[in-house]
């Protein structure tokens, strides 16, 4: 059985830091693709960044929102994603959300809050 659970949010000032977590079992996610979403207060959940397995190939791609501050890495020893997010913005805050794609399914975290404010 997928399951992905997310950690890592929190309050944070504007210009702040925070780094997310996401904790992957039941796959390789060496073999997978992995992608970190968003959803703010009242908006639909939004794509933020895509980081490719290495059989896939390609690069990791970020949305324009987040190019240049959010940078993803992972552990896949431990089987594990993050995401780095540095020049936190109050329009940052959000739920966020890991996720991957297993056998035509889509998996999902349960999400954790950031919240970006003074």
């Amino acid at each position: 059985q997928v399951q992905l659970v997310d950690s890592g949010g929190g309050l944070v000032q504007p210009g702040g830091s925070l780094n997310l977590s996401c904790s992957v079992s039941g796959l390789k996610m060496s073999s997978y693709s992995m992608r970190w979403y968003r959803q703010a207060p009242g908006k639909e959940r939004e794509w933020i960044v895509s980081d490719p397995s290495r059989a896939a190939g390609g690069t990791t791609n970020y949305a324009d929102s987040v190019k240049g501050r959010f940078t993803i890495s992972r552990d896949n020893a431990k089987n594990l994603f993050f995401l780095q997010m540095t020049t936190l913005k109050p329009e940052d805050t959000a739920v966020y959300y890991c996720q991957v794609k297993y056998l035509d399914r889509t998996y999902w975290s349960q999400g954790t809050q950031v919240t970006v404010s003074s």
